[in-house]
C-alpha cells in the first residue's frame, strides 16, 4: 500500500499548497491556465486511448458504461459527497459559485487521478510485484495538477486524495485475487477506455460542453468483464 499512500499524500500537500499559497490567481490567468490544462488533458487522454486494439470493444464499453453510470448517476452522488464534505468543514456559507468549485474540484480531480492507465498499471505492479515506481511517477504528475487545481478550484481538490487512496488500494488488493485474469490485453483495453474518459475531463475544462464524466467511470471495467468472460469460454 506504499504507492497509493504516497500518491494520496502528494495530492493533499500540493492541492493545499495551491489553495493557500498561490490562490487568488487573476481571472484571465486562471481561465487561460484551465484551457491549457484542458488541451493537455485531451492530448494525454487521446494518446492513451490510441493504444486500444479493439475499437468495437472500446465503443461498446463507453456506451454500456454510460448507461450503467447514468442509471446509478455517479456524478450526482459524487457531487453530493463533495457538498456533504463542504458542509462538514463549515465551508458552505460562501457564494454558490464557491460551492460549485468545491464539488467540481473534488469530482474532476478524482476522475483525472483515478481514471488513467498509470493508476491501473501502477497499482497492479504494486500489488503483484511490490514495484511502486509507476505510482511514484504518477504522484509527481498528480502533484503538479493538484497545485494548479488547488489554486483555481479550491480545497475540494485535496479531498480527491480519498478516492485515490481507496481506488488504488482496492486495485492493489484485488490484483492479488484476480491475477489469473489480468492478461496484458485486459490492462491495455481498460487503460484505453480510462484514457478516453480523461479526454472528456479536458473538454469540460475548455468549457465547450459539460460532460458528466463521472457517469462514464463504469465503462473502464467493461473490457475486464468481457475479456475475462471470453477467456473462460476459450
Amino acid at each position: 500500500m506504499l504507492g497509493p499512500l504516497v500518491n494520496a499524500l502528494v495530492v493533499i500537500v500540493c492541492s493545499l499548497a495551491g489553495c493557500f499559497l498561490i490562490r487568488g490567481i487573476p481571472d484571465r490567468f486562471e481561465d487561460l491556465i484551465k484551457k491549457a490544462i484542458g488541451l493537455s488533458v485531451i492530448f494525454v487522454g487521446i494518446r492513451g486511448a490510441l493504444e486500444n486494439e479493439r475499437i468495437l470493444l472500446l465503443i461498446m464499453s463507453m456506451v454500456a458504461g454510460a448507461v450503467i453510470g447514468e442509471l446509478i448517476n455517479i456524478d450526482k452522488w459524487m457531487n453530493r459527497l463533495g457538498l456533504w464534505a463542504e458542509k462538514k468543514l463549515g465551508l458552505s456559507g460562501g457564494a454558490a459559485n464557491s460551492k460549485r468549485n468545491f464539488s467540481k474540484g473534488f469530482v474532476s480531480a478524482s476522475i483525472i487521478f483515478c481514471s488513467g492507465s498509470m493508476a491501473i498499471v501502477g497499482s497492479m505492479q504494486s500489488g503483484l510485484q511490490g514495484n511502486h515506481e509507476t505510482l511514484f511517477a504518477k504522484s509527481i504528475l498528480d502533484g503538479s495538477i493538484s497545485l494548479v487545481f488547488g489554486a483555481s478550484l479550491g480545497i475540494g481538490v485535496a479531498f480527491s486524495a480519498l478516492p485515490v487512496l481507496l481506488y488504488e488500494g482496492a486495485i492493489v488488493l484485488a490484483s492479488l485475487v484476480i491475477r489469473d485474469y489480468l492478461a496484458p490485453e485486459i490492462i491495455r483495453e481498460m487503460s484505453a477506455v480510462g484514457s478516453l474518459i480523461i479526454a472528456g475531463i479536458g473538454f469540460n475544462f475548455l468549457g465547450v460542453k459539460e460532460i458528466k464524466v463521472a457517469n462514464l467511470i463504469p465503462a473502464m471495467f467493461i473490457p475486464w468483464a468481457y475479456l475475462a468472460f471470453m477467456s473462460l469460454l476459450a
